[in-house]
């Protein structure tokens, strides 16, 4: 039998093939790639950060809903005594109590301060005041109540207490305007139910005591019809002392 052609570089050939083959053979299979390390969770370290479910309801602007007022920019004083009144139980919203209730009261503070310090345009400042369904004499009775109030009842103006541009009084008062009818008018039902108080003596519990139906109807009715003035800012002091005590707010001079 005739010897084949080349045999030396037929054993070559296959020899360098075998060498290039065995080193694939022999490693072991690739091992998938490891997860990204999980990313830590880094807890809120903001005030701003914090106070994030507080804003989901108050919104700065305010809400086009009557159930939520805005809080942005009220008196630090009159903030810090709400959030004392929710974990101390004089008002009752299960919500707010829930998140306010092993708050301690340094923090209250500071969440006070931080809304109080908010001043963002409110709403009605680009859509003008809410329309309010109310005669005109409807409306008239509550700019009476409001500016004025009721000598032969009691009742004294709201502006004696809540400031000349109803923006409020610092350190403690509230300001009226831009707050929703439904929200004041739900305010008086709850202080004339005893289901919100305040630090005694109550004082808006005895002005909403003397107050008809009709009377709360047409006082939500005015202030909700009054534009903002974003320029406006809580008043430093009353123009004159305070006709009544109330409780978790300086007297100023006022009744005793």
């Amino acid at each position: 039998m005739p010897s084949p052609r080349h045999p030396t570089r037929t054993v070559f050939i296959a020899a360098f093939a075998f060498s290039l083959a065995a080193p694939a053979a022999a490693s072991p299979p690739a091992l998938p790639a490891s997860p990204a390390p999980p990313v830590p969770l880094v807890p809120p370290d903001t005030l701003a950060q914090r106070v994030a479910p507080c804003v989901a309801c108050h919104q700065p602007q305010g809400r086009n809903d009557a159930f939520f007022p805005r809080i942005a920019g009220k008196p630090e004083g009159y903030l810090y005594n709400q959030l004392l009144n929710f974990r101390d139980g004089r008002r009752q919203y299960p919500m707010m109590t829930y998140m306010v209730g092993h708050l301690p009261e340094p923090y209250l503070r500071e969440i006070a301060q931080f809304f109080a310090s908010q001043h963002p345009p409110h709403r009605s400042s680009a859509t003008g005041p809410a329309r309010v369904e109310a005669t005109a004499q409807m409306l008239e009775r509550g700019r009476v109540l409001v500016r004025q109030g009721d000598a032969a009842r009691g009742i004294p103006a709201c502006i004696a207490c809540h400031g000349q541009a109803l923006a409020g009084v610092a350190p403690a008062i509230p300001g009226l305007v831009g707050l929703p009818r439904d929200y004041i008018n739900a305010q008086f039902g709850a202080w004339k139910n005893k289901v919100r108080r305040a630090q005694a003596p109550d004082c808006m519990a005895d002005v909403a005591s003397r107050l008809t139906g009709a009377d709360v109807a047409a006082v939500s009715a005015w202030l909700a019809s009054q534009g903002v003035d974003d320029a406006a800012r809580p008043a430093a002091a009353p123009a004159a002392p305070l006709p009544l005590r109330c409780g978790g707010v300086p007297d100023h001079g006022g009744a005793r």
